[in-house]
C-alpha cells in the first residue's frame, strides 16, 4: 500500500505541471490585455505600456511561465490583476465555502443515488424502477442554473420556506445543495443500479441465500459492497463536475465563493488569479481521484495495487 501511495503521489507531479501550462496557455490566448484593464480604457498607450513592463507581460510567453513556476513551487501564486492583492488572500476566504457546498452535495449525491439505485436494482422492470429511472433521466437532463432558478421561485419566492441567495446558516444551503447535487445523484443512481444488477445474479449471492440471510443482509452487506467499486469511481470523476457546477450556482444564489471568484477573474481578465482558482480545483480533483484508487483496496481485498 505504501509503495502504491509513494507511486500515485509522484504521478500526479506530471499531471499538475501538464494543468499549469494549459491553463497559462488558454489564459494568454483570451482576447484583452491586462496592462489596459488596470490603466483604463482611457489611459494613454506609455502608461499601458509601463504597466506591461512592470509585469512582464512583454517577455516571451515561455519566460513567463517558468517565472510563474517558479513562484508558485514557493507558495506564490501571483498577484491579482484586478485587485493587486496576493491571488491567495483572494482564494483563502472563498475555498471554504465553495469546498462546503462541494461536499454537502456530494453527501446529498450519494445518498440519494445509492438508494434509488438499490431499489430499482432489487425491483427491477417494476413501476417503481420505471419512476426511479425516470427521475433520475430528469434530474440528469436539467440545467443546474435552470432548476436553482425554479427552486427560488417556488420555495423562496412562492411559499417563502428558504431564503433565496446567500450562503452560511443551513437553511440558505437548502436549495444550492440541492441543485448541485440533483445531476449527480442521478448518475450515481443509474450506475448503482447497474451494478447491482450484475452482482444480484453472482454464484455468491445465491449461495448468501441459500444459507437463510436476511434479504436486507444479501443486498447490503455482500450485495452492495461489491457492486461499490465502480460507483465510487463514478463518484471520483463526478466531484470534478461538481466543482466546475459551482461556478453556476453560486452564481445563481449569490454565494461568494470560489466559483464566483471565477467569473468575475475571467470577465476582467485577471489571469492569475484565474490560474490560481484552476489550479487549485485541479489538485483537488487529482486528490479525490488518489483516495478513490486507494478506497479500491478496502472493498475489494483481492485488488493488487502494487
Amino acid at each position: 500500500m505504501l509503495q502504491f501511495i509513494v507511486r500515485r503521489l509522484i504521478q500526479t507531479i506530471p499531471v499538475v505541471i501538464g494543468v499549469t501550462i494549459l491553463v497559462f496557455s488558454l489564459m494568454h490566448l483570451i482576447p484583452g490585455d491586462p496592462a489596459q484593464i488596470i490603466a483604463g480604457e482611457a489611459a494613454p498607450a506609455a502608461q499601458v505600456e509601463a504597466i506591461r513592463e512592470r509585469l512582464g507581460l512583454n517577455d516571451p510567453v515561455p519566460v513567463q511561465y517558468f517565472r510563474y513556476m517558479g513562484n508558485l513551487l514557493q507558495g506564490d501564486l501571483g498577484q491579482s490583476v484586478r485587485s493587486s492583492r496576493l491571488v491567495i488572500d483572494e482564494i483563502r476566504p472563498r475555498i471554504w465555502i465553495t469546498m462546503s457546498l462541494a461536499l454537502y452535495s456530494m453527501i446529498l449525491s450519494i445518498l440519494l443515488g445509492l438508494v434509488a439505485g438499490v431499489i430499482s436494482a432489487v425491483r427491477r422492470y417494476s413501476l417503481t424502477d420505471s419512476l426511479l429511472m425516470l427521475l433520475a433521466l430528469f434530474g440528469f437532463s436539467m440545467p443546474a442554473f435552470w432548476l436553482g432558478l425554479m427552486l427560488i421561485k417556488l420555495f423562496a419566492i412562492d411559499l417563502a420556506m428558504v431564503p433565496p441567495s446567500g450562503w452560511g446558516t443551513w437553511q440558505q444551503g437548502i436549495l444550492p445543495i440541492i441543485t448541485l447535487g440533483t445531476a449527480g445523484a442521478a448518475i450515481i443512481a443509474r450506475m448503482t443500479r447497474s451494478s447491482m444488477l450484475d452482482v444480484i445474479n453472482q454464484d455468491y449471492i445465491r449461495t448468501a441465500r441459500a444459507k437463510g440471510l436476511k434479504e436486507r443482509v444479501v443486498i447490503y452487506k455482500h450485495g452492495l459492497k461489491n457492486a461499490l467499486i465502480p460507483v465510487v469511481t463514478v463518484i471520483g470523476i463526478e466531484m470534478g463536475m461538481l466543482l466546475s457546477g459551482t461556478v453556476l450556482t453560486e452564481t445563481v444564489f449569490a454565494i461568494n465563493g470560489m466559483g464566483r471568484l471565477a467569473i468575475d477573474a475571467i470577465r476582467s481578465r485577471d489571469f492569475p488569479l484565474v490560474q490560481g482558482i484552476v489550479l487549485i480545483f485541479a489538485l483537488i480533483f487529482v486528490f479525490v481521484n488518489f483516495l478513490v484508487d486507494i478506497s479500491y483496496r478496502y472493498l475489494n481485498k483481492r485488488i493488487d495495487l502494487n
